[in-house]
């Protein structure tokens, strides 16, 4: 473990003089007021409740405050605080290999995000291939996400809202040919005319393993920054380097998240930069 940390770090001190990607378009960095009829767009979602217990079953714990949610607390709040200071909206979350927990560190964001009455948020489950967070949420919408990207159906037929500001887009069935959805211009577009309906503070992107197929390469230049998900004792050094090092050519590489890291008898879930939570 020790030894991934100094890699980590070491990696970090060596793209130090590596300028930042250039991101989407410069973004206000201050929530701005909401038009009444955005409100209504929101509250004409489908709405879903889901068991706590099930959230907890499924390492969700972000839906309320407490000791098992702080770690997510404190990357919910870096990330905000950092993507703000940037005049960023758009937060993708992949890892080298799957396996890593993006997808819980999404949901739980997402949630924990959801938890702050002033903003709102978007989850959208992209690894299409092997979509899982209707899993999380033990529930799928009535259309397929494929169905919004290609403009078929509309968001507000597709999206579904959890409490009153987090709006979830799933998929519940393999997508045959992701790269050619995730690259296509007509995306871009359908996700542009989204954010300038619903007017979200934030929009999270769980994006497939980098090193497994070429989705995520051909997805990232719709995003802002990203955050890369490594597991303790599984994650190898050079998955992750390489897996930086294709991500940081798409996109700004916001931070790493260092997830199942123990220590005593606690695990912590998640670091920022290479850092303890």
């Amino acid at each position: 473990m020790e030894k991934l940390q100094a890699a980590l770090d070491k990696a970090r001190k060596t793209r130090t003089g590596e300028g930042s990607v250039p991101v989407r378009r410069q973004l206000q960095t201050r929530p701005q007021a909401i038009a009444p009829e955005v409100d209504a767009l929101w509250q004409d979602l489908a709405s879903f409740e889901v068991d706590p217990r099930l959230l907890v079953d499924h390492l969700v714990v972000t839906r309320e405050a407490g000791e098992a949610a702080t770690p997510f607390d404190i990357l919910r709040t870096k990330t905000l605080l950092q993507m703000r200071q940037n005049g960023w909206k758009r937060l993708a979350i992949t890892s080298p290999m799957p396996g890593a927990g993006k997808t819980t560190v999404a949901c739980n964001l997402a949630l924990g995000m959801g938890r702050q009455r002033d903003l709102r948020s978007m989850l959208f489950d992209l690894d299409l291939r092997d979509p899982s967070a209707h899993h999380f949420f033990e529930t799928a919408p009535p259309y397929p996400i494929g169905d919004v990207l290609t403009g078929k159906v509309p968001f507000a037929a597709q999206g579904m809202r959890y409490g009153d500001n987090v709006a979830i887009s799933t998929g519940h069935h393999p997508v045959a040919d992701p790269t050619r959805l995730l690259l296509a211009e007509e995306t871009a577009e359908v996700l542009d005319a989204i954010e300038a309906a619903y007017k979200p503070d934030l929009m999270i992107f769980d994006l497939p393993s980098v090193l497994v197929n070429d989705d995520t390469r051909a997805f990232l230049k719709n995003v802002d920054c990203a955050l890369i998900v490594i597991r303790a004792e599984e994650t190898r050094f050079g998955q992750f380097d390489t897996c930086e090092r294709e991500v940081a050519e798409h996109t700004n590489v916001l931070g790493v998240v260092l997830n199942a890291y123990r220590y005593g008898e606690n695990t912590a879930h998640k670091s920022w930069k290479g850092e303890k939570a």
